[in-house]
This record gives C-alpha cells, sequence and structure tokens, in this order.
C-alpha cells in the first residue's frame, strides 16, 4: 500500500493492508456489518473484528445503526467517519474562484463562489484564494486548519522547472515566479496544483465515462479548447506541464497563428474553440445567432443545433464535427487511445447527436478507431475533479494505520 512503513509482509503491515481494505470497502459500499466486512475481506470473524476496533478507536469509523428486516439479531453497521479529514479544491478561471469542502467520503459540505473580475497583482491573487477557501471552510462549518488537503486547478499549468505559471496568459497575477512560496506561506496545509482539464479527467476516470479506462483521452471545449492525456492510467503531463495543450495545434483549415502564447491561441482553438461558433453559424445562415460571452453563444448554439435534422442549424454541427475531428486525428494517430471522452459545455450540449457526428468523422482521418463518449461529470467538473485528487491523496495519509 502506498506510504505504507515498515518491512512488507511483517504483521504491523498486514494489519494496516487489512485496515485499508475495509475501508475502502466501507467507502465503496457505505455501512456494512462485521460480518460482510469478513466475507468481502476474507478474513475470520474474529480478525474482522478486531479490525473494526482499531479502526473505531482511531477515529476512522463508527458506528451507523444496525441492520434490519433479516431473521435473527439485527447486527451493527460500521461506516467510514466522515469527520476523520476534510479535503479542499478550487477550480480557478479569470473570472471566479469556486471552491468546495468534502468530508472523507467525498460528500461535499461546503461550497463558496468569489468573483474576480480585473487585473490583480500576487498579494490581490493570495487574498482571493484564503477567502474563497474560507467561504468554503464557512460553509461547511468548519476553520481553515481543519482542511486536511487543499489541490487547486486552474488553467495552463505550473513548470515543473520554475515553478511558474505557462500557458494561460489570460490569468492575470498568476505568473509571479514568487506567488507558490506566498500561497504556501498563507495556507497551513499541503497544497497541490493541477491544469484544470486533467482535474476534469480525475472526475471522468474516477466517477464518471472514463472508470475502468486505464487509457483515454479527454477533449474539453469550453473556455479554452484543451485535451488531458491518460497513459497506463496517469496523467501525462509532459516536461514542463504542457501536454494536452490542443488548442495551440496546428490543424488544416486555418491560417497558421504564429508567438501562440503571445496570442494565447494556436490552430485547432482558432478552428473549433467555442469563440469560432458564433461566427461559423452567421457564415451558414443561422438566425439568432445569441450574443453575450462567446462560451455560453456556443454552447446555446450547439444545444438548438443537436434538435435539428436538417437545415443551417444541422450544417453547423456537421461543420463543428469536421473541426473537432481534424484536431482529434492527430492525438488519435499519436496516442492509439482505448477511449475518447468529450467534455465541456460546448461538446456535451451536442449530446450523442454531436458525438456519433465526430466518432463518424473521426473514422475518416484517423486509422486508429477509439470509442467517443460524452462526459457524465457536468456539475462543475473541474472542482470535482480537484476534490477527488485531494481526496485520493488525504486518504493516503489518514487510512494509513501503520504509524
Amino acid at each position: 500500500m502506498a506510504g505504507t512503513a515498515g518491512t512488507p509482509g511483517t504483521p504491523r503491515v498486514l494489519r494496516a493492508m487489512n485496515d485499508r481494505a475495509a475501508l475502502d470497502l466501507l467507502l465503496e459500499h457505505g455501512p456494512l456489518s462485521r460480518t460482510r466486512i469478513g466475507k468481502l475481506t476474507g478474513l475470520s470473524k474474529p480478525t474482522a473484528s478486531q479490525l473494526l476496533a482499531r479502526l473505531e478507536a482511531a477515529g476512522l469509523v463508527r458506528l451507523t445503526g444496525t441492520s434490519e428486516g433479516r431473521p435473527g439479531p439485527n447486527a451493527q453497521l460500521y461506516a467510514v467517519n466522515p469527520a476523520a479529514a476534510f479535503a479542499a479544491g478550487l477550480d480557478v478561471t479569470p473570472y471566479r474562484i469556486r471552491a468546495a469542502v468534502a468530508d472523507i467520503t467525498g460528500r461535499t459540505v461546503g461550497e463558496y463562489e468569489l468573483p474576480t473580475p480585473g487585473r490583480r497583482p500576487v498579494r490581490s491573487v493570495v487574498r482571493q484564494v484564503t477567502d474563497a477557501l474560507d467561504g468554503a471552510v464557512k460553509a461547511a462549518g468548519l476553520a481553515r486548519s481543519d482542511v486536511h488537503r487543499l489541490v487547486i486547478g486552474t488553467p495552463g499549468a505550473f513548470d515543473p522547472n520554475t515553478g511558474r505559471l505557462r500557458y494561460a496568459s489570460h490569468l492575470p497575477g498568476w505568473h509571479s515566479p514568487a506567488l507558490l512560496d506566498d500561497l504556501a506561506a498563507a495556507l497551513p496545509m499541503p497544497v497541490e496544483y493541477e491544469n484544470d482539464v486533467n482535474l476534469v479527467a480525475v472526475a471522468e476516470q474516477r466517477l464518471g465515462a472514463a472508470r475502468g479506462h486505464a487509457d483515454f483521452v479527454l477533449l474539453w471545449n469550453e473556455e479554452g479548447l484543451g485535451a488531458a492525456l491518460v497513459l497506463g492510467g496517469r496523467l501525462h503531463r509532459g516536461w514542463t506541464g504542457g501536454a494536452g495543450e490542443v488548442g495551440f495545434l496546428p490543424v488544416p483549415g486555418t491560417p497558421l497563428v504564429r508567438q501562440v502564447t503571445k496570442a494565447n491561441s494556436g490552430g485547432y482553438q482558432e478552428l473549433a474553440g467555442s469563440q469560432a461558433l458564433p461566427k461559423l453559424a452567421r457564415e451558414l445562415g443561422v438566425e439568432d445567432v445569441p450574443s453575450g460571452p462567446y462560451t455560453e453563444a456556443a454552447t446555446t448554439l450547439v444545444a438548438r443545433a443537436a434538435d435539428h435534422a436538417s437545415g443551417p442549424h444541422r450544417e453547423l454541427l456537421q461543420t463543428y464535427a469536421t473541426r473537432l475531428a481534424t484536431g482529434l486525428a492527430s492525438l488519435v494517430s499519436v496516442l492509439d487511445p482505448e477511449l475518447v471522452v468529450l467534455s465541456g459545455s460546448a461538446l456535451t450540449a451536442g449530446g450523442e447527436v454531436l458525438r456519433g457526428l465526430v466518432q463518424a468523422e473521426l473514422e475518416e482521418l484517423a486509422a486508429a478507431r477509439p470509442r467517443l463518449v460524452v462526459g457524465d461529470v457536468r456539475e462543475h467538473p473541474v472542482l470535482r475533479g480537484a476534490l477527488e485528487s485531494a481526496l485520493a491523496a488525504t486518504r493516503d495519509e489518514v487510512f494509513d494505520t501503520s504509524r
């Protein structure tokens, strides 16, 4: 087991392994009796009783009642103690920071959203991060010191070699080399930083359409076009954290974009990003093209188009599918994934209709033929991925009874 101290095979380590197996079963199945835990783990009744007593004394499990409706005496039921630890996640965009706190079982117990318009210096960023976290902590009825770990999701990625945020020039105030040190000084818990689309892939892998899949690509289209690459069950981040920044990918069908980091855009973004859809709709003669933020306009257009079997709306959806498949063909040709997950509001709004069109186009453009699915995690997927990532590390530490 990850993080287990001691010599493999010793009684202490074996007990810790059994403890972790039982805790994972309780997380998966909910309240269980001693007999049921024994059957699922293969432990004898006395050993299962000792295990539960040990976990109860450590504050990791608690009695939740008794079983009913079966012959014989009612059995006591045990569950993971939700208050054993808490983890937090943040989803950062140029316009707001969304924060949430979850208990060790994964149940969200507090949420908060902080608007963050305009340009801001490093001190302001640190203040906004702590204010957003404190808002969620207060909503959960907790203190900041109760949070065991925090995962922050941002566009782009922090370069592991320099500590500076790259590939996200549109996120003001987050590019100072001192930022990570300032945040570490302001926050009492361990903090991890992850690309927002990577966190969506974490959510889909643990809770959604990619469960059980070790090799998949997640294509995201919302405020920006990006991808997450999961190979052998692990996120592939690349040397500078930039793996998956597919919006910068040169593709046919659009002029070359040079100095892409300064432009914060690239060929694939210009061809199939959300900002391209309102313009394309007008060119195809779609009436009543929505105004306002382009992400919302694109989502509305895609949803409307999926309801039309013919006419300009269907032509819009078909053209969009071809553009999406053009970039996906490059990824599929290099990575040969088992699965491609379509996520982000400008993709999920098209549902199965858009998915089928992209699948058909991809089979024409790429030699490999992965299965395409629409993502299942629709509500705040970046934040959900941040919480899942923070919870995984927290459980590895808190559930380790060998120490």
